[in-house]
């Protein structure tokens, strides 16, 4: 099971995924192949945050994740994006 977090107040959707490949099979989605993934260490790195900030962005539902057992994942584009977003011109 893999649920997604974020939405308000903390909220999150829950979606059951079920895996039909079989050993060695390539997936048939090449963009979800394609999509690269990181960890809320490596996000804090990239945007010279604490993780406790990550964290928060996660769970407020500004930074879309994933989450996988225990720890989320943050899809990189998600992370270029909401940077590009946030990005405000001084002066």
């Amino acid at each position: 099971m893999i649920v997604v977090a974020g939405g308000e107040a903390g909220a999150r959707r829950v979606l059951k995924v079920r895996c039909v490949m079989g050993a060695g099979e390539r997936p048939r989605d090449k963009a979800l192949a394609e999509v690269r993934f990181l960890t809320v260490a490596e996000v804090a790195t990239v945007m010279r945050v604490s993780k406790m900030t990550v964290y928060r962005l996660v769970h407020s539902g500004e930074l879309p994740a994933v989450r996988v057992g225990r720890s989320f994942r943050v899809p990189e584009q998600a992370v270029h994006e909401y940077l590009r977003d946030a990005f405000i011109e001084a002066g």
